[in-house]
């Protein structure tokens, strides 16, 4: 069963939301919070498997959740949700350690994937991201920490980066390439330390900004 969360300060949207995942047998709605300090409060003790999160809230905002549980190195697999096509917050967000993103009038099955593909520790920032967003990169080309020339790739973790970027786990890359899952997380180790990046999202932005995949 995956443990949810949601976040937002908006009860109708809550309400809506959990209707929605709650159509799903594999899900179940763990914790529910209305602002951002509730959220810090709770997540330790909801302990989910994903959270759903709002960025536009009063008091603490979703990058506020975000910045914070990332610096006590507390933030669970979480996707952005908002009602704004706002490219700059997106990217913030997905900076601050956010997964991927969805607006508010998602579609069930969308959200539904979305989840379930969170949880498994794949990516929603596809090949992704989206033009617009690719389009953002080059702004925010300071705004997280990594090399301005990263070590050259080897072909095979060329190939690692790529099968990244299209949101696939270790596992699945593994089995794709018929290796072990231990290979596949040797090269992924290898793949943050030559790009002077600390996670699997930064890797696969970093690579889109300087035109690697």
């Amino acid at each position: 069963m995956i443990r949810v969360m949601l976040v937002d300060d908006q009860t109708l949207v809550r309400q809506g939301v959990r209707a929605l995942l709650e159509l799903a047998e594999d899900i179940e709605v763990a914790g529910e919070a209305g602002d951002g300090q509730s959220a810090l409060d709770q997540v330790d003790q909801v302990a989910p498997d994903v959270m759903l999160l709002d960025m536009r809230m009063p008091g603490k905002s979703g990058l506020d959740v975000l910045t914070e549980l990332t610096a006590r190195d507390a933030l669970p697999p979480t996707i952005i949700l908002t009602t704004f096509d706002d490219d700059e917050l997106v990217l913030s967000g997905i900076r601050a350690g956010a997964r991927g993103y969805l607006l508010k009038d998602v579609a069930l099955e969308e959200l539904l994937s979305a989840v379930r593909e969170v949880a498994a520790g794949r990516t929603i920032v596809k090949p992704a991201i989206t033009q617009r967003l690719l389009a953002g990169l080059g702004e925010i080309r300071n705004e997280f920490s990594s090399l301005d020339r990263p070590d050259p790739l080897t072909d095979r973790e060329t190939e690692i980066l790529r099968l990244m970027a299209g949101g696939y786990s270790n596992k699945e890359i593994a089995n794709a390439l018929s290796v072990a899952e231990g290979t596949v997380k040797n090269h992924v180790s290898n793949i943050l330390s030559k790009m002077g990046v600390r996670d699997r999202t930064r890797a696969v932005l970093k690579a889109f900004e300087i035109g690697l995949i």
